[in-house]
């Protein structure tokens, strides 16, 4: 399947970023409530960059879904994304 070009667009300047500016940009996003379809190319382009290059996510994604419920953190010895409570 094609990727929409908002998908595309997101993906390669997510692409562009550190591990600590893709937490930035996750932890600012928290508790946001707006939806919209930009929104879920952005939140899906965001999540694969994350796992493209490896880091577990599970913290924060389930089967079909992203939890923007609280911060993470990077945890670099396991390479994953770490909720803080």
């Amino acid at each position: 399947m094609q990727q929409h070009i908002y998908y595309i667009r997101y993906a390669l300047h997510f692409a562009d970023m550190q591990i600590p500016e893709l937490v930035a940009v996750f932890n600012s996003l928290v508790q946001s409530r707006g939806w919209s379809s930009m929104r879920a190319y952005h939140d899906q382009a965001l999540i694969d960059e994350f796992q493209r290059r490896g880091i577990d996510t599970t913290a924060v994604t389930g089967r079909n879904t992203i939890s923007f419920a609280h911060p993470v953190r990077f945890d670099l010895p396991n390479n994953k994304l770490a909720v803080i409570n």
